[in-house]
């Protein structure tokens, strides 16, 4: 079960954090009901590729993830309706001791974003969890800020309009 927390964040990951973890991810979507997500990570010269299930929900919900190999990961991504989504990800301690994962999305694009998670074992420490006053918008129910619908709205801006 993953349970986090999104916020939204303005344009600067947040230098005033130990930093813990530095990675260039690309992540693209086989279906979005319910998620099928493949994804790679790259960190100190060496890629990892993962293909992920993701159930319904926000705060909560089932997440199994299983390694894949490198070449399975670019067999799933010809099958894809857009290109990988592109993140800055970067991981910062908190100072209650937790992680704090920032991502800039797509960098350089119109559609560019700032978000960040925090992960709890708990549904009650996630929602006591008061967040640091340099975090913007709790996001966590609100529709349409998972990364799925942002690759929906990314397929959908492929596709040709009808007049």
């Amino acid at each position: 079960m993953e349970i986090e927390r999104k916020f939204l964040m303005d344009t600067a990951f947040p230098t005033h954090l130990p930093l813990l973890e530095q990675a260039e991810v690309y992540q693209g979507y086989l279906a979005v009901h319910p998620v099928v997500r493949i994804r790679s990570k790259a960190v100190h010269g060496r890629t990892d590729y993962v293909l992920c299930f993701k159930g319904e929900g926000t705060i909560a919900r089932q997440e199994t993830e299983l390694e894949i190999s490198e070449d399975i990961f670019y067999q799933l991504e010809q099958l894809l309706e857009a290109p990988m989504i592109q993140k800055d990800y970067r991981v910062y301690a908190l100072p209650d001791g937790r992680r704090l994962e920032c991502n800039c999305v797509d960098r350089g694009t119109p559609t560019e974003f700032w978000y960040a998670e925090v992960e709890f074992p708990t549904l009650e420490e996630a929602y006591s969890f008061t967040p640091p006053a340099f975090l913007g918008k709790d996001v966590t129910e609100e529709p349409g800020y998972g990364m799925s619908s942002y690759w929906q709205r990314k397929v959908q801006s492929l596709q040709p309009h009808n007049p």
